[in-house]
């Protein structure tokens, strides 16, 4: 079993930054895979960004490519979303989850979620 607890989000104007903390309890942090998902009223959860076990593979959705950073602190046990350039269109509850293996983009692939954090970006 592993509990995961994200923190950071908030309300920021567009064009602001933000950066999201998702701590992992339980397991080895280091043998799972980390994705960030989001979800906005009225649609489905999609993939944001992913990172593999080592740190050294990423993932983005087209949406964030280039604004948006995924990192891990294997030490600390944490994943971070680094929000750049943030537009009202990124606003939404943002998940962090954790599977075996790779990091692929389907939610139905992740084994352990968070509660979420709200992000609210005001235009």
């Amino acid at each position: 079993q592993v509990q995961l607890v994200e923190s950071g989000g908030g309300l920021v104007q567009a064009g602001g930054s933000l950066r999201l903390s998702c701590a992992a309890s339980g397991r080895t942090f280091s043998n799972y895979a980390m994705g960030w998902f989001r979800q906005a009223p009225g649609n489905e959860r999609e993939f944001v960004a992913g990172i593999n076990r080592s740190g050294y593979n990423t993932y983005y959705s087209d949406s964030v490519k280039g604004r948006f950073t995924i990192s891990r602190d294997n030490a600390k046990n944490t994943v971070y979303l680094q929000m750049n350039s943030l537009k009202p269109e990124d606003t939404a509850i943002y998940y962090c989850a954790a599977k075996f293996n790779i990091a692929t983009t389907p939610t139905y692939e992740y084994r352990y979620w968070g509660q979420g954090t709200q992000v609210t970006v005001s235009s």
